[in-house]
C-alpha cells in the first residue's frame, strides 16, 4: 500500500492524472486517508482516478454492450477508462443471446456506433451476433462469468477467438481496461484521419 500511496502522493503533487485499475476494495481500503480522499475510487469496476474528467468527446461514436448484469465490472471498468481518456460511451446491457429481441431492438442504435464493446461470458456468442449486425468496430471482451466448463471465462476467450463473424478483435478474459485503451486508439486515429493528419 506504501507504494500505491507513493504514486499517488506523487501524482498529485506533480498536479498529473492518473488512472489506478485492479484497485481491490481492500487495497483502497488499507490506503492512508490522504491517499484514499485524493481519488475517485469505484469498487465495481476496481478503478481509481486522481484528477479531474473534463467535458467527453461524442465521436467517434462508442457502445458498450453486455450480455448480463454479471458483466458489469469490466464494463464498467471499460467505461471509466474511456472516461478517463475523454470519450464518452452509450451504454446498453443485458442484451444476450438468451433474449435476442433485446439486442435486435437496440440494432439501429448499435449500427451508428464507430466502435462496439461487447462484454459477453458463458459461451459469448454476443460477439460474433454483433459483428454480423453492426458494420462498426467490434471489439469482443471475454468475461469470466459461467459455471464449470466456462472454465473462468477461457471458454468465452476461445470462442470470440474462434468468432466466425470476421474482424472481431479479442481482448483478454475480463479486460475492460484494454477493450476501452483500444478503442481510445482507434478514436485517436479516426480524428487524425478525419483531420488529414
Amino acid at each position: 500500500m506504501a507504494q500505491i500511496a507513493a504514486i499517488i502522493g506523487d501524482a498529485a503533487a506533480e498536479e498529473r492524472r492518473l488512472l489506478l485499475t485492479r484497485l481491490t476494495a481492500e487495497q483502497f481500503a488499507a490506503l492512508p486517508a490522504d491517499a484514499a480522499q485524493r481519488v475517485d475510487y469505484c469498487m465495481a469496476s476496481r478503478t481509481a482516478i486522481l484528477g479531474e474528467i473534463g467535458p467527453l468527446a461524442s465521436t467517434p461514436r462508442i457502445a458498450l454492450v453486455s450480455a448480463g448484469t454479471s458483466d458489469y465490472a469490466p464494463m464498467a471498468e471499460a467505461r471509466r477508462t474511456l472516461a478517463y481518456g475523454g470519450m464518452a460511451a452509450t451504454e446498453v446491457s443485458d442484451v444476450g443471446v438468451a433474449g435476442l429481441w433485446r439486442l435486435l431492438a437496440r440494432e439501429e442504435l448499435l449500427r451508428e456506433m464507430d466502435v462496439v464493446i461487447v462484454f459477453a461470458g458463458m459461451d459469448a456468442a454476443l460477439p460474433s451476433v454483433v459483428a454480423g449486425l453492426v458494420p462498426g468496430v467490434v471489439i469482443g471482451v471475454p468475461t469470466s462469468v459461467g459455471y464449470g466448463v466456462a472454465r473462468g471465462g477461457r471458454v468465452a476467450l476461445d470462442s470470440i477467438l474462434a468468432s466466425c463473424a470476421p474482424g472481431v478483435t479479442v481482448v483478454n478474459i475480463d479486460n475492460g481496461y484494454g477493450a476501452a485503451t483500444s478503442a481510445l486508439r482507434l478514436a485517436n486515429m479516426m480524428r487524425r484521419a478525419a483531420a488529414g493528419g
